[in-house]
């Protein structure tokens, strides 16, 4: 008996074993289970089998080929997690060609370089824009030594988590370029205060000229007075005062730009704009007291004009160097010269042709006579041939106006027929005598008139 109880003890201690270690499975399943959302606080009963979960409302027990499965998830978590590597988008050392040690004149020659062949005023092909914002990108963070070591470090993801803004907080790569070359002056090899203190051309004058037909259509000669920009004779077109000297702009430090830089919700804002003290120049001195700083003044010339025969309303005469003055020792100007015609009570012009309006009887139409019509030469005869009908159109041969350039050449007068019907009675009378009497030179009175239309009249 006692044998038999004290097995019966083993035997009950080796099933609370049993139950304990089932437990503490139940619990580390319940553990994992949970973070993956099929905890639940009440399950329904399922079937057990040997690849699948058995559980009650009691608690469940997992299968080896499940935990084998919850291993290998694991398992690849921890490998995706280890795979998180933080690389950047571009390397810009490649794309400036410069080795990680190099120094910053280097790549500020590098970048001269590259910015001018991919600048897409310079280079038209395809890809040459986006390159060029490549290249500025880099450069603008490898000249700056704590961006740069933030790139070393970090990348171009570390720029972009540094607060820098937006597409890691790059300029304008044009502006960029206009503050390193200072405009496209620098791409002829001129610095930019230099390229800013170049000399200027002065801007075209205009001066309007009113002319009377027949001028316009000869020609003629017209001494007219402009009002126009001149060098200062007093400090010779320098702008400043005698004697003194130009130094550096204080505000810009010479650069002749000024930028300022806005932080916005998207990051920084950045604009370049011409310094306000020295206008873009780069320096600043005491102003010429005659011309105020500008280097010249408005005065008054009289210049002698030629006008060609053959103008018109709208035409344009050029005359060379006679605009205004130019900046810094610039050529001058041009004078733009435009043509006004008054036109003619009589006479219209249709480009290089005359029209006139020639208003004759029905007998001098049906009989033909010589009239005299006003013409760019004067007063000339037209001869009407008998039979004309309205609206028949005479043409006088280079009797028109003078092809512009070429005075050798004219063109014709086309004279217009009409026909007037006599109004009084002894008008009337009148183209009776001639019709009874066409061959006749008689000048006839107008009581002969009155006389031979009432004999005409009474048969």
């Amino acid at each position: 008996m006692a044998f038999a109880g004290s097995q019966s003890l083993r035997m009950g201690i080796q099933q609370q074993q049993l139950v304990l270690r089932d437990v503490s499975l139940s619990k580390s399943v319940i553990s994992c289970q949970r973070r993956s959302c099929f905890a639940r606080s009440s399950f329904p009963e399922f079937r057990h089998d040997g690849d699948h979960i058995s559980w009650s409302s009691g608690g469940f027990v997992a299968s080896k080929p499940f935990r084998l499965s919850i291993l290998q998830k694991q398992q690849q978590r921890r490998r995706r997690y280890l795979n998180l590597v933080v690389r950047a988008d571009a390397d810009y050392y490649s794309i400036l060609g410069v080795s990680k040690n190099a120094s910053k004149s280097e790549i500020k020659s590098s970048y001269r370089k590259l910015a001018r062949q991919y600048h897409p005023d310079v280079n038209k092909e395809p890809g040459a824009e986006q390159k060029f914002k490549e290249i500025s990108n880099a450069y603008e963070v490898l000249s700056d030594d704590e961006k740069r070591s933030i790139y070393d470090k970090f990348g171009e993801a570390g720029l972009k988590g540094a607060g820098a803004g937006g597409a890691a907080g790059f300029t304008n790569p044009f502006d960029l370029f206009e503050t390193f070359f200072g405009g496209m002056g620098g791409m002829g090899g001129m610095g930019g205060r230099a390229a800013r203190n170049r000399p200027v051309q002065g801007d075209d004058e205009r001066y309007d000229l009113l002319l009377n037909f027949k001028d316009a259509v000869f020609g003629t000669s017209k001494e007219i007075e402009v009002r126009r920009l001149e060098t200062c004779s007093t400090c010779d077109g320098s702008g400043a005062k005698p004697g003194t000297s130009p130094v550096t702009c204080s505000t810009c430090g010479g650069q002749g730009q000024v930028a300022a830089t806005t932080n916005t919700p998207l990051g920084q804002f950045r604009q370049i704009t011409t310094c306000p003290s020295c206008g873009g120049t780069g320096e600043s001195f005491t102003p010429c007291s005659s011309c105020g700083g500008d280097g010249r003044v408005q005065r008054t010339k009289k210049i002698s004009l030629k006008v060609p025969a053959g103008v018109d309303s709208g035409s344009r005469l050029r005359v060379r160097s006679e605009g205004n003055a130019g900046k810094r020792g610039g050529p001058p100007g041009d004078l733009y010269v435009f043509i006004n015609v008054r036109p003619d009570p009589e006479l219209k012009r249709d480009g290089n042709n005359i029209l006139i309006t020639c208003k004759i009887s029905y007998i001098d139409a049906i009989l033909g006579t010589t009239v005299k019509v006003p013409t760019v030469d004067g007063i000339v005869d037209l001869k009407i041939p008998a039979g004309a009908q309205p609206g028949t159109t005479l043409v006088m041969s280079k009797r028109g106006v003078p092809f512009l350039g070429k005075t050798n050449m004219r063109g014709d007068q086309l004279s217009h027929v009409e026909y007037v019907l006599p109004h009084t009675q002894l008008e009337l009378g009148r183209f009776m005598v001639r019709a009874a009497y066409p061959c006749t030179d008689v000048v006839w009175t107008d009581d002969c008139v009155g006389s031979i239309t009432l004999g005409i009249f009474l048969g």
